[in-house]
């Protein structure tokens, strides 16, 4: 039975993936959920499908139908909820990272990371890019989010270590023995950070100080680079 790790996403590093590896449009509406059954509507660019989503004793199973656009367009007037995100994928070693920047119906970025089985998942360590995961929240499902939304829109600080790791996953130096230490355990539950609380780090305040100044995105990946110890 597959599993799914989630885990937040600093703001600022989510764009900074987004300028570099791209990405393409989701939007999901889902229908009302039954006991045992589900479905919902993707439109991914050009091209919409309908999911089935059944429990069984094997776990959950997803039964997607191909639909042409226009139809799945129409579809999504009717469903009961919808999310809208950006989706970017990465590859950290074999495994593969699924990024998505939520827009609807709340601004808030999500690291996703699927498995095979789950003792996969209980071996996998999150690097330290990754933010508090939330794997047992199930207020952060995607059909939750649908129906509910959020009750408050997280905020997650970088840290200069996250910082250097998230470069050295975008330049596949992720091979290296000295990137694969744990990142250190994080907890699942956050507080908003207050607006008016100033961080001494200049990676922790680099969403904060991007957005003030006004710097373009294609300036973020110099920005950071600039941020990086020189060796020695």
């Amino acid at each position: 039975m597959s599993t799914t790790r989630r885990f937040l996403l600093a703001s600022s590093l989510a764009r900074l993936i987004e300028k570099e590896r791209g990405g393409h449009r989701v939007i999901e509406g889902y229908f009302p959920i039954h006991a045992d059954r589900s479905a919902f509507v993707q439109v991914t660019g050009q091209a919409g499908s309908l999911v089935l989503v059944t429990s069984g004793p094997s776990g959950v199973r997803n039964e997607p139908t191909e639909l042409p656009q226009s139809q799945a367009e129409a579809l999504l007037d009717v469903t009961a909820g919808r999310v809208e995100y950006l989706r970017s994928d990465l590859s950290i070693g074999t495994r593969d990272v699924q990024i998505r920047r939520f827009t609807v119906p709340s601004p808030f970025d999500l690291i996703s990371v699927e498995f095979e089985r789950e003792t996969e998942a209980q071996d996998f360590h999150p690097l330290p890019w990754f933010g508090p995961e939330v794997s047992a929240e199930a207020s952060y499902e995607t059909s939750r989010l649908a129906f509910e939304g959020l009750s408050a829109v997280p905020q997650v600080l970088v840290s200069d270590a996250a910082l250097n790791s998230l470069l050295d996953t975008l330049e596949n130096r992720f091979g290296s023995s000295s990137h694969l230490i744990p990142a250190e355990p994080k907890s699942a539950s956050w507080t908003p950070a207050p607006s008016s609380v100033s961080e001494a780090s200049a990676p922790a305040n680099l969403e904060e100080d991007v957005d003030d100044l006004g710097i373009e995105d294609s300036v973020i990946r110099e920005l950071a680079r600039s941020l990086r110890p020189r060796p020695q």
